[in-house]
Order: structure tokens, then C-alpha cells, then sequence
């Protein structure tokens, strides 16, 4: 038997070495913590608004956190179904995340016909914060309490107008279980926006609306009458308000909760980072102050707490909006 050439055993005993060292290398880079590359945050509204500043607030300690650039890609459209269903297809890697207010998970999937199933498709990761929203009414309508603007709005069923920044909105469902649980009639009229259903408040068009912490100015100023708030506690933003709860009319504790989603299946380790990491971000005293400005009380609950509020909230909104007969155009 004719024995190999020596150059020819020599190269197959290289590669031969070659390969032996990069089977030994493959556990090694299996297990490179996350994350590796650039991060993705979708926003699924336009710049400026507060889910999109919310993000960009997190965004810039986080990425020092987590030693990546961290990039915000707005993807506006169809009330965030087209941001859902971007991070819905995503690899579910921990790259591609989503910065959305819980009404992705909790309304519209009754109110929409989204290609994915949000519920499904994605998780919560982490909460980043809360809004309560709050009950204004123009100046110069004759009530200086909520319970004075249900009995108003029973004594004139159909004649009291509320807007709302479009139907649907968190704003709207809210507008909405009020008048469920205060027994009232009262005509919707959406906006395309929170902007100019305030400025029509305050031009005396309509005569009460759920603020989305978006009038704090003329609340202050005296321009509009603040009468109560939700959720379950008063607002830090305005104390000597109450809680619709505590002036009789229970049950109308739904607020803005803002979170942290990603795909369904990224992994656990990835979510645990986040949701750590995340919870660091927020008690920042710096992150503290911009969420201040919007109306926003930091809020960290980790995935299994945040996960619970999102089943709460979908309980309660599927059940509205079928009884209410809620649709959205």
C-alpha cells in the first residue's frame, strides 16, 4: 500500500487541527451573552409622542447598561398593528423589541383584525410606566364634581358632549366605562388626537373628556376643571384630586400602562436582562423627571407581574367593548 504523499499528510493533518479547534470553540461561542449586536426598538407611533419619548428615554442608559447602541425605528400606522406585526415575524433574539402602551395586547385585538395575533405572538417583558388619565370638564360647565357631572348627565340624557383622541383609544374605552358605571348618556365625539379634543374643551365644543395627562397646563392655570382621576390611588401630579372610586363611581381604574414587549419565544434568560436592566432605567432620578413631564409615574413590574396586569386589563376591555358595541372604522 503506497503511503501519502508528505506534503499532503501534513495539509490534512492541519486541517484536521483546524477543525478539532473549532469544535472546541463552538461551546464557547454558544454561550456569548446577550446582547452582541445593535438593538431595535419599534415604536409603532410618529416621533414626539409620548410612547415614542418614553423609548428614547430608556433607550440612552440602557444601552450604556447593556454595552449595545440601541436603535428607535418608529413604525407608525394603523393604531400599532403595523409595529406588532413587524416584531410579531422578528427573530425572537432579543434584538427586534417593541416599546408600546398594553392596549397592543388588551384592545385591539378586539377592535382590529391584525395579521398576528398580539396575545400570541408577543409577551411582555417589562413595564416602564403608568398615566392615570383624568376627567376634565370645560370651565364653564355648572359641575364642580364628577358626581354632579353623572347627575347632570342623567338629567339630560344625550345632551352632555365627551371627546376622546379617536375611537378606540385608551381615551375612548375609558370615556366609555364611565358612562357604564355611572349610569350616563353622553355623545362621543373623536378626535384625530388628544391635541384637538383639548383645544376643543377649551373653546366650550364639548363638555368633558378623559385627559391623557396632555392639558396639565390649563388644569393649573384654570382653563379647564380637573374632577377626578383614575386608577386606583390619587395622582401624584394633582393630590387634591379624587379617584373616581372614591366619589362613588367605582370600577373606572383603568390608565396608561407602557412597556417593554418582545417575540413570544425569545428566551428567558433575554427577558430576565431586560426586565432587570429596564427596572434599573426607570428609578434613575433623570428618567424620573422626563417621565414627569409627560404624565407618567415609573412603573417596573417584571414579566410574570406584567403579564398579569396585561390579562387583568384584557378581561375588562374584550367584555366593554362587546357590551358597549365599541368599533373602530
Amino acid at each position: 500500500m503506497k503511503s501519502l504523499p508528505r506534503t499532503l499528510s501534513r495539509r490534512r493533518l492541519a486541517q484536521a487541527g483546524a477543525l478539532c479547534a473549532l469544535g472546541a470553540m463552538l461551546p464557547v461561542l454558544a454561550q456569548q451573552p446577550w446582547p452582541t449586536k445593535p438593538i431595535r426598538l419599534v415604536v409603532g407611533f410618529p416621533p414626539g409622542g409620548t410612547t415614542d419619548v418614553m423609548a428614547r428615554v430608556v433607550a440612552a442608559p440602557l444601552q450604556k447598561a447593556l454595552g449595545q447602541t440601541i436603535i428607535i425605528d418608529n413604525k407608525p400606522g394603523a393604531s400599532s398593528n403595523l409595529a406588532v406585526s413587524e416584531v410579531g415575524k422578528a427573530p425572537a433574539d432579543g434584538y427586534t423589541l417593541m416599546v408600546a402602551p398594553i392596549s397592543v395586547q388588551t384592545a385591539n385585538p378586539f377592535l382590529f383584525r391584525p395579521a398576528l395575533n398580539p396575545e400570541r405572538d408577543l409577551q411582555p417583558v417589562v413595564s416602564m410606566g403608568y398615566a392615570q388619565l383624568y376627567l376634565v370638564a370645560r370651565r364653564d360647565l355648572p359641575v364642580k364634581s364628577a358626581q354632579e357631572l353623572a347627575q347632570l348627565a342623567r338629567a339630560q340624557p344625550g345632551k352632555l358632549t365627551w371627546g376622546s383622541g379617536g375611537a378606540g383609544t385608551q381615551m375612548h374605552l375609558v370615556g366609555e366605562l364611565f358612562k357604564q358605571q355611572a349610569g350616563v348618556d353622553a355623545v362621543h365625539v373623536p378626535y384625530r388626537g388628544a391635541a384637538p379634543a383639548l383645544q376643543d374643551l377649551l373653546a366650550g365644543q364639548i363638555d368633558y373628556y378623559f385627559d391623557p395627562a396632555t392639558g396639565f397646563s390649563h388644569i393649573r392655570e384654570g382653563r379647564a376643571r380637573l374632577l377626578a382621576v383614575t386608577g386606583t390611588r390619587r395622582s401624584p401630579f394633582f393630590p387634591d384630586a379624587p379617584t373616581l372610586t372614591e366619589v362613588g363611581i367605582k370600577g373606572v381604574e383603568l390608565g396608561n400602562w407602557f412597556g417593554l414587549f418582545a417575540p413570544a419565544a425569545t428566551p428567558p434568560e433575554v427577558v430576565a436582562r431586560l426586565g432587570r436592566e429596564v427596572a434599573k432605567v426607570v428609578a434613575l432620578p433623570e428618567v424620573k423627571q422626563r417621565f414627569a413631564e409627560l404624565g407618567v409615574e415609573p412603573m417596573a413590574q417584571d414579566a410574570a407581574a406584567f403579564r398579569t396586569t396585561v390579562a387583568d386589563e384584557t378581561k375588562l376591555l374584550s367584555a366593554l367593548i362587546k357590551d358597549r358595541r365599541i368599533a373602530v372604522d
